[in-house]
């Protein structure tokens, strides 16, 4: 087998939460590139709908489950969706999360709460349902999003549910990638920086752009295409030794 044929994603299968926009719709479509089937789980059906046929103008197939990953019967109806018409779940990108800003002073419960209900459960329910169907044929790829927010303190936006849940998630995910290591289950995660999606123009982002261009040493925001070579490596063959891991691509920022 050639280097390049381990990259390869024929005949598997793949699920992708929060893929109907965004990051999430990026790695969708970058699965599908490489060959394999991927069906999408979010809140947005509209959304879902599109990126499902955009899977499908690859050639690939591709489902859609319309679910909220803090709520167990969901992520394991999802999966239980992709055992009933694909027979098998091979890869999982749990990727749905959120955020927002506060003073931690004045930091309401509520939304505290919402944002480690997403980020920090939403990601823990998915994995455990995606493991309960792996673990049986001893083998399986979770590949969870993080972020570089879970390895420093970002300025100027005070932020300490989304920091505090993405640390989390790392930590998650070396803890899952031990237990089920003996199952053949690869679990790692990636951390973005400042990727450029649509929040990225909105306000109040927009105007904090221009400091955090300053602390990148590439001195630009990311793409999604820069997420999506990881992302079919962590889901491929090629990286079957790697297991534990977290990711980063941030053009620097987290080296200053």
């Amino acid at each position: 087998m050639s280097i390049l044929d381990r990259f390869k994603l024929d005949g598997k299968t793949a699920l992708v939460t929060g893929g109907g926009q965004g990051i999430g719709r990026g790695l969708a479509l970058a699965l599908a590139q490489a060959g394999a089937d991927v069906a999408i789980m979010d809140l947005n059906e509209e959304t879902a709908n599109k990126v499902a046929q955009e899977i499908k103008e690859i050639g690939r197939r591709s489902l859609v489950y319309i679910g909220d990953v803090t709520v167990s019967k969901d992520c394991n109806n999802a999966v239980e969706m992709i055992i009933n018409k694909w027979g098998k779940l091979d890869i999982a990108i749990n990727n749905a999360g959120i955020g927002n800003w506060f003073d931690a002073e004045n930091y309401p419960e509520e939304e505290w709460q919402k944002v480690i209900e997403v980020n920090l459960k939403g990601v823990f329910l998915c994995a455990q349902a995606e493991a309960r169907v792996m673990i049986p044929k001893k083998c399986g790829k979770i590949i969870n999003i993080a972020s570089m927010s879970g390895h420093i303190v970002n300025k100027p936006q005070n932020q300490t549910a989304y920091n505090a849940s993405k640390a989390g998630v790392i930590h998650l995910t070396r803890s899952l990638a031990a237990e089920w290591a003996k199952y053949g289950i690869r679990v790692n995660s990636i951390s973005p920086g400042y990727i450029r999606t649509p929040l990225i123009d909105s306000e109040p982002v927009k105007k904090m752009v221009p400091e955090w261009l300053k602390m990148i040493p590439l001195g630009r925001l990311g793409e999604i295409s820069d997420l999506q070579g990881i992302a079919v490596y962590l889901a491929s063959e090629a990286s079957d030794y790697m297991t534990g891991a977290d990711i980063i691509i941030d053009g620097g920022y987290t080296v200053w």
